[in-house]
């Protein structure tokens, strides 16, 4: 993709989604970066199913530590790798009563602290949460930055960083959501959807598919 179409790129995008935001389910920060820590290779879908029994009942760190790791483990074992996510879940807990005083941290630094919290986590709640211009590089956003050569890179760090530098900044704190819906509903890894991307022409990956 060449430079001079990335604003139109993200204009088509935006045009299509004005307001765009991540499916997750949440009402505070807290139940954010909780949801966020649970959906490491696990579907949003499925992280939802489990935080609408939970967050009623624990919605707070302090909340979340009265129920044991037992409790949380019963509210989240239909969600992938979920001994580990409680386990994290209660240490993050632990940390945020005990040295932010129960609230979520605005540092990139403060949040890596905290178990199961990576770079990635926190650059969503980062966005998510406090409005930052960070880029959240899942699968999603790889394959769609690599796919297009929007932000081409050979790991997450690297494309990343390739995208903080290309995506223009009037784009920059809602582009993370236009590219991660675009790659869950269009741009799929299998078999890109591309006769109906309204992106298609800025595309570097697309008119091969046409033409084949």
């Amino acid at each position: 993709m060449k430079t001079t179409q990335i604003e139109a790129f993200f204009d088509t995008l935006k045009t299509a989604n004005p307001m765009p935001n991540t499916e997750l389910e949440y009402t505070t920060v807290f139940e954010l970066l909780a949801a966020v820590l649970l959906s490491a290779q696990a579907t949003d879908v499925g992280v939802n199913k489990a935080t609408r029994k939970l967050f009623p009942v624990a919605g707070t760190p302090q909340a979340i530590l009265d129920l044991g790791l037992e409790g949380l483990e019963g509210y989240i074992r239909t969600i992938g790798l979920y001994r580990t996510k409680a386990k994290n879940l209660m240490e993050t807990c632990r940390i945020l009563v005990e040295q932010h005083g129960s609230q979520v941290p605005r540092t990139r630094e403060a949040l890596e602290a905290l178990p199961g919290v990576g770079r990635k986590t926190a650059n969503v709640v980062l966005n998510v949460a406090f409005g930052q211009p960070t880029m959240a590089v899942d699968t999603h956003i790889f394959r769609v930055s690599n796919r297009t050569g929007l932000a081409p890179g050979k790991n997450p760090l690297a494309v990343e960083q390739q995208l903080m530098k290309r995506v223009p900044k009037e784009y920059a704190v809602d582009s993370h959501h236009w590219l991660i819906l675009h790659g869950r509903y269009v741009c799929q890894a299998r078999k890109p959807r591309c006769w109906e991307c309204a992106v298609a022409q800025y595309c570097d990956f697309s008119p091969k598919v046409t033409a084949a």
